[in-house]
């Protein structure tokens, strides 16, 4: 059995095509696993709060150190961590806004970056902590970015890439949908991100393993 995190950051409800091809992923997890356990977590819905100098510091103090206030103010960045290790894959919606991925998402990360919990640093560097995970994205933009000319400008992928890798998730594979607002392409972006789905193998064996 699998358990899966669904990750939502679009403002766009169901008509997201990043959330739709998300559940698509999940649909091709399940059918090589029934027993998928899917939880949903819709950052536009319930988003978390960006952070502010008490959070940090009460990251920063011991758990028994804690006042009740500090401990109220880590509550979910607690839970969101706990969720986090306790996922086999996780599957995230990201729509590029501006260039970049939305805020609510940004704040998510900034939430599950807890030193000494997910990650920490040595005398070689950081490590990541979240090991032993795999991650989908499903990344939306109005242009294209898979080229030579703008793929520099894409600044979506590669961080959110780079940030399962700090805290130790780097068996990451990311499916585009691209040209949602160019004429001519708007109606095959979904079609042809689909397909790229389609060709894909989700053995739980290699993703879990």
């Amino acid at each position: 059995m699998a358990k899966v995190l669904h990750i939502i950051s679009s403002t766009r409800g169901e008509s997201s095509l990043t959330r739709k091809l998300g559940s698509e992923i999940i649909d091709k997890i399940r059918a090589n696993e029934p027993d998928t356990v899917v939880s949903e977590m819709n950052l536009s819905e319930n988003p978390f709060p960006h952070l502010e100098n008490e959070q940090i510091n009460s990251f920063f103090t011991p758990p028994e150190h804690r006042t009740a206030e500090q401990r109220e103010l880590v509550r979910r960045s607690d839970e969101a961590v706990e969720q986090l290790f306790d996922t086999d894959i996780i599957v995230i919606g990201a729509p590029m806004y501006n260039f970049g991925i939305t805020s609510s998402l940004k704040a998510y990360f900034d939430h599950i970056a807890r030193a000494r919990v997910t990650f920490q640093y040595t005398e070689n560097g950081s490590e990541g902590l979240c090991t032993g995970k795999k991650a989908y994205i499903a990344v939306g933009s109005a242009g294209l970015f898979d080229n030579d000319k703008m793929r520099a400008f894409d600044y979506a992928t590669p961080y959110i890439k780079h940030f399962l890798g700090f805290v130790g998730i780097t068996d990451v594979t990311a499916f585009r949908i691209e040209g949602t607002a160019i004429p001519g392409m708007q109606e095959t972006a979904f079609k042809k991100a689909l397909e790229s789905v389609n060709q894909h193998s989700f053995k739980i064996a290699e993703l879990c393993d």
